[in-house]
């Protein structure tokens, strides 16, 4: 008898850690060195955690060996509610706050929750492909709308309106968004609020990125915006204070919630069934958002982040038939091949033969959602010096590339 996967997988992909990855793998242990571009992890590349996050989890490990209560620890909630009342949002208690093993554990939570068999959810295209992957999972259908990489990536408003039907439950928005950079304008973020406003539909804010801003940039939280729509906003503590391996976030649910009550209820009861987050990283939370927030230094003119950014910018527009939209926030770049001048037609085979040729590990652009195969990801995270060698090594790689 052959055992074969479930059916409801057959969807579901999320290429930031797909094929590729394994023959990545492999090379490690044959010996080689690979340059890991396709993952946002602060640790690979130098980036440690916060000495005062570390020495409260330290300091709390004795009380942190039972479950907790099954939202999260209620200083870590606490710290979330205020966190969230000094940026402006509307009235958010604790239990309006649920902790979580990472943002990817309650974003699929917050779906499964909602979704039902034949429901859409509107995700940009590009997406995070998680996003994707926990509708499909759930029964529902992804509905992309289109975001324009002539207009800096923006979403296109005019496609997001057309693709809602009475099937809509709720809209998406990745900002700063991830695979693109883009941050969202505050008029942008007011229309697709009147959007799910008029449509009655939930705003899901991934914004794991909100203190990764380049040039000044200013991130708007739909909650801050509009307090009368329902909105569940998603951060954790992984890229702005690189601890991507505590797997510590949460998600806070504001707007009016007296209609939404049994779809909480459906949410507060996923969140019993998985017991609890994980509760020594917990003791994280409050240090990270009532501490020193060293995150500033590194995207202000000077600080690395912001000089990797600027250097994958600029040496990705040097390559010919390569552009890249300057990135205004996340740890990525996502450069278009032009396809007049570099005939790729499969962008997968594409990253796999840069890996095998070169040992630098991208993504390919339609492992994001996004239709054609003239793009891919790559991390800002290396030191400049290492950006630079790397990016040099790509556009000697296409300058000979055929399929």
């Amino acid at each position: 008898m052959e055992y074969r996967q479930s059916g409801k997988l057959s969807n579901v992909s999320y290429e930031i850690r797909g094929p590729v990855i394994e023959q990545a793998n492999a090379l490690e242990e044959a010996g080689h060195s690979v340059l890991r571009l396709n993952t946002g992890n602060p640790a690979l590349f130098g980036f440690e955690a916060p000495e005062e996050l570390v020495q409260d989890i330290i300091r709390n490990l004795s009380g942190a060996h039972g479950y907790s209560d099954s939202r999260g620890i209620l200083p870590a909630r606490r710290a979330v509610v205020q966190h969230y009342a000094d940026r402006g949002f509307p009235e958010l208690g604790v239990d309006d706050v649920y902790l979580g093993n990472g943002i990817s554990e309650l974003i699929q939570m917050a779906i499964q929750a909602l979704v039902d068999d034949g429901d859409e959810i509107l995700v940009p295209a590009p997406d995070f492909p998680l996003w994707t992957a926990s509708v499909t999972l759930a029964g529902g259908k992804a509905v992309h709308y289109v975001c324009d990489e002539s207009a800096d990536w923006l979403p296109d408003l005019d496609d997001m309106a057309a693709k809602i039907t009475d099937r809509t439950r709720a809209v998406v928005l990745i900002n700063p968004n991830n695979p693109t950079g883009a941050v969202y304008p505050r008029e942008l973020v007011e229309a697709v609020c009147d959007l799910a406003r008029r449509h009655n539909l939930i705003v899901f804010s991934d914004e794991i990125y909100d203190k990764i801003l380049y040039d000044g940039a200013v991130m708007h939280s739909p909650a801050e915006i509009a307090p009368d729509v329902l909105c569940l906003t998603f951060s954790g503590l992984s890229k702005a204070y690189r601890v991507a391996g505590f797997r510590s976030g949460w998600v806070a649910v504001t707007g009016p919630r007296r209609h939404a009550s049994d779809y909480l209820e459906g949410l507060t009861t996923l969140a019993g069934m998985r017991l609890c987050p994980n509760v020594p990283a917990q003791y994280a939370v409050q240090a990270a958002l009532g501490g020193r927030q060293s995150i500033r230094d590194l995207v202000l003119p000077g600080g690395r982040l912001l000089q990797s950014r600027d250097t994958a910018w600029e040496r990705l527009n040097e390559i010919p038939g390569v552009s890249c939209v300057k990135p205004r926030g996340a740890l990525y770049a996502f450069p278009r091949i032009d396809p007049k001048v570099h005939r790729i037609v499969d962008d997968e085979r594409f990253v796999l033969d840069l890996l095998l040729q070169e040992k630098i590990h991208v993504v390919q652009g339609t492992g994001f959602n996004w239709p054609s195969p003239d793009h891919f990801r790559i991390l800002t995270l290396p030191h400049p010096d290492d950006i630079d060698a790397a990016i040099g090594r790509i556009g000697r790689f296409l300058s000979g590339y055929r399929q």
